[in-house]
């Protein structure tokens, strides 16, 4: 009997010795694998900084920025006039290239004739009074009743003159040389002619269509030398320098890189979304790029 209660204390014993083994084996297990998935959240969260006003992920190091495609105002022309009329011709098709100097459409209006008319006739009359003015100077060196006639010869010269100069700038206001007129006589249209190289766009005129002065007849823009209009926002300002090198995409050109650099900085903040305005020039143009092209760019 002493034995069976020896036998029995000793199996309890060496069952609690096992449990114990069992949960100190257990425990540092479950240590490792909270460990290891303490580094792992916590690797995660540093790969990534979340925007706490858009929500956007932006990747350390490697921003990109929306961005459209434009041209400088230096190559962008809107033709219009001083002196309105209607539409006699339309030379040009939209989107067609042109030359600068090459007539775009043709305007019919009385008063361009008359002025025409006007500067012929100041012309021959300033001409004639000039050497009227002249001949009295010479003729009343000496006299003193001649030296009215030579005063009133001179007034008129002068007033003469004045009204030739007006004429003449009323002309070249509206792209006419007026030594045309008086080698070639007077033009019954007036021609208006495309101020640089480059595509016709915004052509929204028709023939008959009277236009007042001042109204757009259409753009000339010139695609040789794009540019680029970024949008950034003031917490990435300090990585913006003009000079810095610029890579981007065009939307619908697939995953084809192209360059720019930074040219100018706007210096205004945007009230609404506090965006700021950044240009860069592209260094690798391209025939199929157009102004308003979405793009997608990235500092270098």
């Amino acid at each position: 009997m002493k034995t069976y209660i020896a036998n029995i204390i000793a199996a309890m014993i060496l069952v609690a010795c096992s449990g114990n083994k069992t949960s100190e084996a257990t425990e540092p297990i479950a240590d490792k694998g909270q460990s290891a998935d303490t580094v792992e959240i916590k690797a995660n969260a540093d790969s990534a900084s979340v925007d706490g006003v858009s929500s956007a992920t932006n990747v350390a190091n490697s921003p990109t920025f929306n961005g459209v495609m434009m041209v400088s105002p230096q190559q962008n022309a809107t033709l219009s006039l001083t002196m309105g009329g209607k539409v006699h011709s339309l030379k040009v098709m939209p989107g067609q290239a042109v030359s600068r100097g090459q007539v775009v459409a043709t305007i019919d209006n009385p008063e361009y004739i008359e002025l025409q008319q006007t500067y012929l006739d100041a012309s021959a009359q300033t001409e004639f009074l000039e050497k009227e003015y002249k001949r009295q100077t010479a003729l009343g060196a000496n006299d003193a009743a001649s030296q009215k006639k030579v005063q009133k010869s001179k007034a008129e010269y002068l007033s003469m003159h004045s009204r030739l100069a007006a004429a003449s700038s009323r002309l070249k206001a509206l792209g006419i040389n007026p030594s045309n007129i008086k080698s070639h006589g007077i033009q019954p249209y007036l021609l208006v002619t495309a101020p640089i190289n480059g595509f016709v766009t915004n052509l929204n005129v028709n023939l008959g269509k009277y236009l007042n002065p001042g109204e757009p007849i259409c753009d000339v823009i010139n695609k040789s030398q794009p540019l680029i209009q970024l949008t950034v926002y003031e917490r990435e300002l300090n990585m913006m320098r003009v000079g810095r090198p610029v890579e981007f995409r065009v939307n619908g050109m697939g995953k084809t890189t192209f360059a720019a650099q930074i040219v100018s900085i706007d210096q205004s903040v945007d009230a609404k979304d506090y965006s700021i305005k950044v240009y860069a020039k592209v260094t690798s143009s391209n025939s199929d790029f157009r102004p308003g092209m979405y793009i997608r760019a990235k500092l270098k």
